[in-house]
């Protein structure tokens, strides 16, 4: 019976720690949101084109060792 007192007390600590933790938290705003978005979406593009050419390039250079 005490264990079942232990735990239920840790899941609740849990959740009140948990609850003062996000008070905390300074959340973006609107703007800053869409902004940060836009980088990590502009990023991704920028990267992908990157990788697509080495990777189109290092197939090119095999296929020419190759003799294909």
């Amino acid at each position: 019976m005490v264990r079942e007192v232990q735990k239920e007390n840790r899941i609740a600590q849990y959740f009140r720690e948990t609850r003062a933790e996000l008070r905390k938290v300074v959340w973006p705003t609107r703007e800053e949101a869409i902004n940060l978005t836009a980088i990590v979406v502009v990023t991704i593009v920028v990267m992908s084109i990157f990788f697509g050419a080495v990777d189109y390039g290092l197939t090119q250079l095999i296929a020419f060792l190759l003799g294909h």
